[in-house]
């Protein structure tokens, strides 16, 4: 029985042991210099494709950026998508004690950004990604990537008066969560990712009212088809955070797709030189075409 600890120290050194892959283009959509979109056009393909967006992981802290996925992003465009890699406000610049994570996300900014984005990449992809067909948008992200896009096809069932709310149902074919935080009161539970979900929404006494418009498995159903892609072996968003979202798709009357990868951890999912990474682009292919 190989040493977890282990496992994911090497499946997370090949995932990120990728060069960085410059984008074809990028574009702002907004003004602060986080609010950027990398835009990968379809390698060897002329006809209009389907629009994938990617959303990065990193517990929604400032260290982790886009760069990290940029391989991934690069992988889906071989693949023959059209890819938008989003940039988003993460950790706060609040000071941390020497050896402590930094702090995860920022409220509101984090959620601002990426209800910007989505609203401003149809608009983005016609100037910067003319082969992409929004009419077929898939949304995907890894980890806290994953939990912001399940949450970006979630925004019509916002609570009302919620500022990301939608009117109706975003133009999506589906959204394809890697290993999401997608269940808050579970990864609270479990202590996922060193306690980034509370330092999301900021602790007591904001958690309860601010977890009821950003947990996705507070805002069901959603109508819109959902896939979760999910290593067995993850010990850093651990199968049962997913197992938990689910079950609350369940209840609410709604089917999530769960594929569960056998001896795979975290990192493989967004890793191109690993199988579990060509399962991601198969399964984002069938919302997709």
């Amino acid at each position: 029985m190989p040493d977890p600890a282990a496992r994911d120290a090497a499946e997370e050194a090949s995932a990120l042991s990728h060069p960085a892959v410059a984008p074809d283009s990028t574009a702002p959509y907004g003004e602060h210099p986080d609010q950027i979109v990398d835009f990968y056009a379809p390698r060897d393909r002329r006809d209009r494709v389907p629009l994938v967006v990617v959303l990065h992981g990193g517990a929604w802290r400032a260290p982790y950026d886009r760069r990290h996925i940029s391989p991934f992003a690069d992988y889906l465009a071989r693949r023959g998508f059209a890819v938008a890699s989003v940039e988003y406000r993460r950790g706060g610049e609040v000071p941390v004690p020497r050896g402590a994570d930094p702090v995860a996300g920022r409220w509101p900014e984090t959620f601002d950004d990426v209800a910007a984005a989505l609203d401003a990449l149809p608009a983005l992809a016609a100037a910067h990604l003319p082969q992409a067909d929004p009419r077929r948008t898939v949304v995907t992200g890894h980890s806290a990537g994953g939990h912001l896009a399940l949450w970006a096809a979630a925004r019509h069932v916002l609570p009302a008066g919620t500022p990301w709310r939608l009117p109706a149902p975003p133009e999506l074919r589906g959204v394809v969560a890697l290993a999401p935080i997608a269940h808050f009161e579970r990864a609270v539970e479990l202590g996922v990712c060193g306690g980034a979900v509370t330092q999301l929404l900021g602790g007591e006494p904001d958690f309860k009212a601010r977890a009821a418009a950003t947990d996705p498995s507070a805002l069901l159903p959603t109508g819109i088809a959902t896939a979760v892609v999910q290593g067995r072996e993850d010990t850093v968003v651990p199968l049962p955070v997913a197992e938990a979202y689910a079950d609350a798709a369940a209840r609410a009357g709604e089917m999530v797709g769960l594929t569960l990868l056998d001896d795979v951890g975290h990192f493989p999912l967004i890793d191109p030189a690993a199988d579990a990474c060509a399962v991601v682009a198969e399964e984002i292919a069938q919302l997709a075409w």
